[in-house]
Order: C-alpha cells, then sequence, then structure tokens
C-alpha cells in the first residue's frame, strides 16, 4: 500500500502537465466536427488499451515470471490480468468518468462510446498485441509514459464529441479536473494498483 500511494504521488505531475496539454489540444480542436473526433477516439483509445496491456502484464510478469523460471509461468493469469486491467480501465477511464463529466456540464452531444462494445475486435486485439508485446519483452517505463499521454488524447476526444458548437471558455477549467482524474486513477490503477494486487509481498520484496 506505502508504493502504491508513492506511486500515485509520482505520477500526479506528470498528469497534470497532460491534462494542460489536453486542454490546449482542446483548444486548437475546438471546432473539430463529431464525426472526425469520433475517428480520433477510436484511434487513440485502442492505442491507449495496447499501451495499459503492456504496462499492466509487464509488471506482473517481471514481478512472477524472473528470467530463468520458464516461458509458461503463471500464463493464463498473466493473459486474464494483462487483458482485464487493460480493457476495463482503459474504458473506465476514456468513456465512463469523460461522460460523468459531459453530464454533469450538460454537453449537447454527449455519449459513453464504450469501445469494446462498438468495436470488441479492435479494441480486443489491442490487449492481445500488448499482451503478447510484455510476455516475450516485459517493459514499464516508457509504454507507462506514452500511456498516460494516450489515455489523455483518448478522453479529450471523447469529450470533443459531447461538446456542441459553443462552449464557454469557464467550462475548460471543469474538463481539466475530469482529464486529470479519467487519466491520473484509472492509469495508475491499470499500470502499478491492479497488477500489484496479485503479486504476493515477498515476490515484491525480491524484485526491489
Amino acid at each position: 500500500m506505502n508504493q502504491i500511494i508513492k506511486e500515485l504521488k509520482h505520477h500526479m505531475p506528470f498528469t497534470a502537465v497532460g491534462a494542460v496539454a489536453g486542454i490546449i489540444f482542446m483548444i486548437i480542436f475546438r471546432n473539430i466536427s463529431y464525426e472526425k473526433a469520433q475517428e480520433l477516439f477510436f484511434v487513440f483509445h485502442p492505442l491507449h488499451v495496447l499501451l495499459s496491456a503492456l504496462v499492466t502484464t509487464s509488471l506482473f510478469k517481471l514481478h512472477t515470471c524472473p528470467k530463468g523460471e520458464g516461458k509458461m509461468c503463471n500464463l493464463p493469469i498473466l493473459i486474464a490480468i494483462g487483458f482485464i486491467g487493460s480493457v476495463g480501465i482503459a474504458t473506465l477511464s476514456d468513456s465512463i468518468i469523460p461522460y460523468l463529466g459531459e453530464a454533469l456540464l450538460n454537453m449537447p452531444h454527449r455519449h459513453e462510446h464504450i469501445g469494446i462494445v462498438e468495436h470488441g475486435w479492435l479494441i480486443s486485439g489491442s490487449a492481445i498485441i500488448g499482451i503478447t508485446i510484455a510476455y516475450f519483452n516485459p517493459s514499464t517505463k516508457f509504454p507507462h509514459a506514452g500511456h498516460v499521454l494516450i489515455s489523455t488524447w483518448a478522453s479529450l476526444f471523447h469529450v470533443l464529441m459531447a461538446k456542441g458548437a459553443n462552449m464557454p471558455f469557464w467550462m475548460y477549467f471543469a474538463i481539466f479536473i475530469f482529464l486529470f482524474v479519467s487519466v491520473w486513477l484509472p492509469c495508475c490503477i491499470s499500470d502499478i494498483v491492479f497488477p500489484m494486487m496479485f503479486v504476493k509481498n515477498n515476490k515484491i520484496k525480491d524484485e526491489r
């Protein structure tokens, strides 16, 4: 628990920078059409799932399957953790939390856009690719940074689909809060908290 809290604090500044960048992009793309925002959402959301699956699976594998223990170490559990941790939490980050923000702000074109429901083959395939990469070449540092940034963009274009023609300037500050929350907590839960729930304490100590 202490390690989890430490990681959450560590990722707050980077997530805040990502949310600020998201607001800048929102201002730049404020006149984007609903159709184009939807297309870009279904570019960044699958990328988010892929990177999330890569980091989640990598963290679990590095703590439970160190080199020399064989390639089949906990394979079914590894796949389940990678898939659920990426698809489930990416949906929360990119769709559900932004939709709640859109509803609270009464945006005219709000819709939850659940990727695994609307494009199941694309989202499932992205998760499988991330899990496969992590299985053969686990890595967490760069993919996690990319995961946070891509998640911000996915949430951003979800909001841009809902905004309507005219949006008052004060609403950008409210959207910043929702972008921060939708990225910071779910991404850290996906990449750190969720896989570590299945790692024994002695495994964590050995890895350190």
